[in-house]
């Protein structure tokens, strides 16, 4: 079964607080080109998106200096409840190079001001532990697991957690599932000088 936990990407896709909006126009049609396509301009951070450790870390990789291993892995589903709770999480089964999903619930506010205002942020008792279980990825269903300065963000991205998948959807079908989650990650790779 495949489960896609990604945000629909279009003119309309939340933003961010500041960043620019998201366009997507026709740049040839079969009628008069003989062939079709669009014209996309958007945020890299826009809708479900992975933060390489150059987004915060000065002098760290970009996106496309990551080895493609470091995006597939088992994956660990964790339902937060009211708040993040580390002896609960210490319960939980985590192995190393595991992908961590934590399941707030906040997707569901998605296309309202809540979302990009009022999420928890992970604390950095749990950040430090998932440093110690030497984890690989840290995966949210909100626009950030931390807010200014990023506290968390520093903390995974400088201790080899190389990314944080942001704005994931739909992580309640992972709990239903009854499986191991095997996550596959496909890259886009573009070229910039940030994360």
């Amino acid at each position: 079964m495949f489960i896609d936990l990604s945000v629909p990407l279009n003119e309309k896709t939340p933003l961010y607080p500041g960043d620019k909006k998201t366009q997507i126009k026709i740049g040839s049609t079969l009628e008069k080109d003989y062939y079709q396509d669009h014209y996309v301009c958007v945020g890299t951070h826009v809708g479900t998106h992975i933060d390489a450790p150059s987004h915060m870390l000065s002098g760290e990789k970009n996106i496309d200096q990551i080895a493609l291993e470091k995006f597939s892995s088992r994956g660990v589903y964790i339902k937060v409840d009211n708040k993040f709770d580390i002896e609960a999480i210490k319960k939980i089964s985590i192995q190393e190079e595991d992908i961590v999903f934590f399941h707030t619930g906040m997707s569901d506010q998605y296309h309202m001001s809540e979302y990009f205002e009022k999420y928890p942020d992970i604390p950095e008792s749990i950040a430090n532990y998932l440093v110690e279980k030497k984890i690989k990825i840290v995966g949210v269903d909100m626009c950030s697991p931390d807010h200014p300065p990023f506290p968390i963000h520093k903390i995974l991205l400088k201790n080899n957690i190389l990314i944080i998948l942001e704005t994931l959807r739909d992580l309640k079908y992972l709990l239903e599932t009854h499986m191991i989650i095997t996550l596959q990650m496909i890259s886009l790779t573009i070229y910039t000088k940030q994360g």
